[in-house]
């Protein structure tokens, strides 16, 4: 089992609502980007563009990366609204993982992007927002061995 897994158990859901098994999302080489944000946040509503077009760039060039949205909406339905933009997975709306996710990365805030390696769970970078920023072609993606991961 990847140590992911353990983070986020067994389910997470697509846009649509359907449950997709963790066990089959990643393999040695994937990074996790486990994204927190919120519809309400206007910060989140700007940057949530940029993420989406970074994330279907590197997937067609054949990166292993994979997005879990963990949510801060306030109800189903903005948790629904704000979903269908995204093309990765989310932990579904109120589900008790998101606040211990949140815990165990010490969010203060939103939008925050954390990059993980799978197989250990280890995070690659805190600062995920910030290089796809700075780097919106991913030319060093995963930022392993940068001075600000």
């Amino acid at each position: 089992m990847f140590k992911i897994q353990e983070l986020l158990g067994d389910n997470v859901v697509n846009s649509k609502g359907e449950s997709i098994e963790v066990k089959h999302l990643f393999n040695e080489e994937t990074v996790i980007g486990l994204y927190f944000s919120a519809h309400w946040c206007p910060p989140c509503r700007m940057f949530t563009p940029a993420l989406i077009k970074f994330y279907k760039k590197l997937r067609s060039r054949g990166e292993k990366l994979e997005i879990i949205f963990v949510s801060s909406d306030r109800d189903q339905e903005e948790f629904d609204e704000y979903i269908k933009e995204m093309p990765w997975l989310a932990l579904p709306f109120g589900d008790q993982r998101a606040d211990m996710l949140s815990e165990k990365f010490d969010v203060s805030g939103v939008p925050s992007l954390f990059l993980l390696d799978a197989k250990t769970g280890e995070v690659i970078t805190p600062l995920g927002r910030a290089q796809v920023t700075k780097d919106p072609d991913g030319e060093k993606f995963p930022w392993r061995h940068t001075e600000e991961s």
